[in-house]
């Protein structure tokens, strides 16, 4: 019988887990915090493993005699160790398009929030009744800001798009990875260097993928760049920023607030966290990972996912539309999308 691993369980996906079922597989689904042993020991014999968030180690890899392929259902794959899987020529894919635009409309999102203040009005609404137009509630517009881009692939270009041609917000953007023109063609005005470009931003937003080059892209040194009055959004990977840096120019009110959707460490938790005291924090809008999470979204997700899955289970080469060079590296069980053409190189 075929086995079928799905990890990160509490991610609900009721169509993933119903048409793999039909196929008459065994299907094991574990949760988060599984421990390296435990996922080692269920791993050993299956055919195929579905994977979110879990560290899929070398050891994982390594022990898993019959893996046919590893599917990220999701984007980001800096918790698969790709060269072990190369290694053992076992296939590894993700989903990097389902979400785009939904994850754009989230970072908005935490914009407009930041800069109307509303988590705090309504906190203050709830406990007050009413409240009049004193100094504290006085928000800023969007229109005639300054937002800065970490990174301008096709989640970076959507946010541009909505806070540029959708509210009159002046673009910039940081991107060594895609030309200069490129990044014109969109509305966008390149900065090459990151700190200049937040020093001139009232909103950062954070759309890079995470790797051992953009691991703490957004350092001590660029947070100090930052006006008092900027806020920082990142709804990416939680390791693109330096968070020690970051909860201390929060604490010290050195910029203004932050909207953050990911965290180094997930989940986030009240006590026993470095980022713990973000939740007594009226400047901070902490969300739980949940900025992909939309029914649009995740129909997409699980229908591409699918699609991937069966690719792998029928012998049929896996079909890789990601341009992450990790990903493109392969040379077993895949076949390649079209090809980068600098306009998606992020995000």
């Amino acid at each position: 019988m075929t086995k079928i691993v799905r990890t990160d369980c509490e991610l609900e996906c009721p169509i993933i887990d119903a048409a793999l079922r039909e196929t008459g597989a065994d299907l094991v689904l574990l949760p988060d915090g599984t421990s390296e042993d435990d996922l080692t020991q269920t791993v050993r014999d299956a055919d195929l493993l579905l994977m979110c968030y879990t560290p899929i180690t070398a050891r994982v890899i390594g022990e898993a005699r019959s893996l046919k392929g590893i599917v990220k259902y999701g984007v980001g794959i800096d918790a698969i160790d790709i060269e072990a899987a190369k290694a053992r020529r076992i296939p590894v894919v993700n989903i990097p398009e389902y979400a785009e635009r939904t994850v754009a409309e989230g970072a908005f999102a935490l914009m407009i929030a930041l800069a109307r203040k509303l988590m705090p009005i309504d906190r203050a609404m709830r406990s007050q009744g009413w409240l009049w137009p004193t100094d504290a509630w006085r928000g800023s517009d969007i229109c005639g800001k300054t937002v800065g881009l970490v990174g301008t692939g096709r989640i970076g270009r959507a946010m541009a798009r909505m806070a540029g041609a959708g509210f009159g917000a002046r673009i910039i953007g940081y991107d060594p990875h895609v030309p200069d023109e490129v990044i014109h063609e969109a509305g966008i005005e390149p900065f090459a260097d990151l700190a200049a470009m937040m020093a001139r931003s009232d909103f950062v937003s954070v759309h890079c993928v995470l790797n051992s080059e953009t691991r703490h892209l957004v350092g001590r040194a660029e947070i100090a760049a930052m006006k008092p009055s900027a806020f920082l959004i990142n709804v990416s990977r939680g390791a693109l920023v330096d968070e020690a840096a970051l909860l201390d120019a929060l604490q010290q009110r050195r910029i203004a607030g932050a909207g953050l959707d990911v965290y180094s460490r997930e989940p986030l938790a009240r006590t026993g966290h470095p980022l713990s005291p973000l939740f007594d924090m009226d400047n901070v809008i902490a969300l739980p990972h949940l900025t992909f999470f939309t029914h649009e979204a995740m129909e997409r997700l699980e229908r591409e996912t699918l699609e991937r899955c069966f690719e792998i289970l029928e012998g049929r080469d896996v079909l890789v539309k990601s341009h992450d060079p990790r990903l493109r590296g392969q040379t077993h069980g895949v076949v390649f999308g079209s090809e980068p053409d600098q306009r998606g190189s992020k995000g």
